[in-house]
């Protein structure tokens, strides 16, 4: 399988990180999920879970930020539409982000459980989106933590393929 995001200039595009335009902000943060093209998906798919973390986020605040986790997207689709997050013309489950972590807490719920795009605050910043073809739909309800989609994907993942991007400070 294989994964495909939009990139210009060697960067996620602005409206999905820290220099959206306000429309496209929620809490002051950039809102509006870029769309993933996927290929090569393996006969079987029944869903995708998607996530989004930031590795270079350690040095920073201590601990890996979680921008975005996603489960029981569609099988079927071939992309996964920019704003699907907020969309709800496209279904999924939403896990809990970083913002819903004790040390931040945001009383947002949508800020807490759909994606919250990049935010670099030293210098530019490595994103890993992962998404995973599962052979099943999976038994997690809006609000579950990363470390259970792990655990409920364990013997589900057909394929996942996994692209770094960029986004600017």
């Amino acid at each position: 399988m294989k994964i495909d995001i939009p990139i210009t200039n060697g960067y996620l595009p602005d409206k999905y990180g820290k220099h959206a335009a306000d429309e496209f902000k929620r809490d002051g943060g950039p809102a509006r999920s870029f769309p993933i093209t996927l290929t090569d998906v393996p006969a079987g798919t029944k869903t995708f879970a998607v996530t989004m973390i930031d590795h270079d986020a350690i040095p920073v605040g201590g601990f890996t930020w979680i921008h975005w986790v996603a489960a029981n997207i569609d099988g079927s689709l071939t992309e996964i539409p920019e704003n699907a997050s907020l969309d709800p013309a496209v279904p999924m489950t939403y896990g809990n982000n970083s913002q819903a972590g004790h040390m931040v807490n945001n009383p947002d719920e949508i800020s807490r459980t759909h994606y919250t795009g990049p935010l670099p605050p030293d210098k530019d910043h490595r994103y890993t989106v992962t998404v995973y073809a599962l052979d099943d739909r999976l038994p997690l309800k809006d609000g579950f933590w990363l470390n259970e989609l792990w655990d409920a994907i364990e013997g589900h993942v057909l394929a996942q393929a996994t692209k770094i991007v960029l986004s600017r400070v």
